[in-house]
This record gives C-alpha cells, structure tokens and sequence, in this order.
C-alpha cells in the first residue's frame, strides 16, 4: 500500500511537472509564432538607448531620423535632433553651395553626435555640392531625387555611410545595388515631391523589406511614437520624420508657415502638379490656381509658367501662404504645437515605450 501510494505520488508530481513544462513551451510557442514584433520589440530599448540596424549604422541614441526638408532644415534644426539623440539632417536642396557649406561648418561647432546632410541628386549643382561633402569630411550623406549609382561610390570611398530615399521597389533593388548602406522607404502620405505610384508607408515598408537585406528607414505619416512603433512592427529599423520637425522651434521655416502645419486638418493637403513633379501641398490660394488649371486642361507649359521659380521659399521660408508653395505631410493633421525639438524626441519615445508595453501585454 505505501509503495502504491508513493508511486501514486510520484506519477502526479511527474504529470503535473510535464503539463506545466508544456504549457510554458506552448506559451513561448505561441508568442513567438503570433506576436513575433512584440517580442522583438520588448528587448530593443536598453539603458534608456533605442537598439536597432539604424542606431548601430548611425551610432545614434534612437532611430529618429529628421527628414532634410528644403527650406526648414538648416544647421540649427540638425544640430537640436542630433543633441537631443536622433539624426539631424542638413537639407541641402534650398541651399546654393555657399550656403551650404556654412550650414556645414556650423553643424561642426554645434554637436560633437553623429549628424548628416540629404543632397537631391538632381539639383544642377551636386557636383559642387558632393565636392563640399568631401571636403569638409561629412560622415552620414542622405541622397533622393536621382541615381544613387552617380556619387555612391565616391562617398564610401571617402568613409561616409549613404543612404537613398525610394518610393517603390524598383528603386530599393536599384540602391542595393548601387551600394548604400540603408534606404528611406517613403510614402506618399509624406509631404514635399513624392512619388507617382502613390504607395502608402503602410503597404511600401513590408514589399521593400522582401526585396533588399539592408536596413530600411520608413517615412510619410510618423510623427508620434505610436505611428514609429507601428512602422517597427512593419519591418522598419528606424523612421525619418520630416512635418513634425517642420512644425519644431528650431525649424527654419517661416513662422507663419508652422502656423499653418498646427492649423491643418483630415484633408487640407493634396498631391498636385503630377504632371510635372507630384508635390503634396496644403491647399491654398495658389493650390486652388493649379488645381483649377490642372482641372480644365491647361497645358504643361501654361502650368509651369504660372508655377515660376521661388514658390516653395516664397512659402515656407518667406511666409506668404496665399502664393506660396506650403509642402507638408499628411499627418500635419495630427500636430497641434510648435515645440522644441528635444520635446518632440522625448514625447516620441515616451509614446513608443507606452504602446509597444499595451502591445506585448495586450495578446
């Protein structure tokens, strides 16, 4: 009787050891199989630091990266995301050489953390431009609009990492191939030139990660840590963030133009000029002409004569927001104030952490 009731004993403990040794695996199994990004994503912040491809490659604090928008981003915006743990870019397409080379020279004197600049390979002056890259040792080079192929080479000879901002898949294999070192997979939620196919962030960001091994930065439409979260969870290793930085104290951009960024809602910005180059563009007095003109036909010449040259300083930098080009992103919708740069970063992350723990507790 005691050697049955010791074996009875035994057998129970043996059984419930089992069933709590395979509905722990079973767990496991299940989390990993259903909710693979929640459990990527529970061991990425370390010590307060963002751990991932584009913190590695950039050796940046969090994989924040500020867009190099044309006439917001100047050395005093790149420098206060770069201090305050992203990646400040210098945006060089409103720039001519000079300028940009003081822009250069500034960032210099303002931050001793990673920082980079973003070149539009089809401004008419890049072979200047490259020239003061090289010269002035710049580590971190952003280019977009052109072939990455021209000057990718150059520059990683010369120890700088380069990334190319695509809108489709065909151009992500096209940089893979040419050499960079990441990409910016933009959607056509992003404001400024965009482009034609009209793929959102939410459907580009997994079909670039099936065609490239390289790391990929997503934009268009993030400006919160729930938006980076949701591109993390898409296979995205970092985000560029170009309205919200817009929208920041240590923006360039004309105060009325920030202005006009909070004021926007559901629907105030609109791709236009397709025909030419398609420009999101909050809908204005000068967004009504062209829309008008587009509308009845008008033909390329008479749209770009009316369009002339100067209208996005005119805009953006000069502050006119009845004539003027105002190239913002969709999800100015979302943004409510003009805050520092530093704020905007700690909000982001704060909100990142916040979603990603509901996520990983929430299954």
């Amino acid at each position: 009787m005691l050697r049955r009731t010791a074996f009875g004993m035994l057998r129970r403990t043996a059984f419930g050891m089992l069933r709590r040794t395979a509905f722990g695996m079973l767990r496991r199994t299940a989390v990993r199989l259903y909710f693979p990004f929640a459990v990527r994503l529970l061991n990425k912040q370390i010590n307060g630091k963002m751990k991932s491809k584009v913190t590695n490659l950039f050796q940046i604090q969090y994989p924040i990266i500020q867009g190099g928008m044309i006439w917001c981003s100047g050395w005093k915006l790149a420098a206060a995301v770069s201090n305050a743990g992203g990646l400040g870019l210098i945006g060089a397409g409103s720039m001519h050489p000079d300028v940009f080379q003081e822009h250069v020279r500034k960032m210099k004197a303002a931050t001793q953390k990673p920082w980079g600049v973003n070149l539009p390979l089809l401004y008419p002056q890049m072979d200047e431009m490259v020239e003061i890259v090289l010269r002035e040792k710049v580590k971190i080079v952003f280019t977009s609009a052109g072939n990455p192929k021209k000057y990718t080479a150059i520059l990683k000879e010369n120890g700088a990492v380069v990334v190319h901002v695509v809108a489709n898949t065909k151009f992500a294999m096209k940089s893979q191939e040419a050499g960079v070192d990441a990409i910016v997979a933009e959607g056509f939620e992003a404001g400024g030139h965009n482009g034609s196919e009209e793929t959102t962030t939410m459907a580009l960001i997994p079909m670039v990660k099936k065609v490239v091994n390289i790391p990929v930065i997503a934009a268009g439409g993030i400006a919160t840590g729930r938006q980076m979260l949701a591109a993390f969870a898409l296979g995205a290793e970092g985000v560029q963030v170009g309205s919200r930085f817009a929208a920041s104290e240590e923006s360039s951009a004309h105060p009325v133009f920030k202005q006009k960024i909070v004021e926007a809602g559901d629907g105030d910005t609109k791709l236009t000029l397709k025909r030419i180059v398609p420009v999101r563009l909050i809908r204005n007095k000068f967004f009504q002409e062209v829309e008008e003109m587009e509308n009845r036909g008008a033909s390329l010449d008479e749209i770009k004569a009316h369009l002339g040259r100067g209208r996005a300083k005119l805009g953006m930098f000069e502050g006119d927001a009845d004539e003027g080009e105002l190239e913002i992103g969709q999800v100015s919708a979302i943004i409510e104030s003009i805050k520092p740069t530093s704020v905007i970063l700690k909000e982001m992350m704060e909100e990142f952490e916040e979603a990603r723990k509901e996520i990983s507790t929430g299954f």
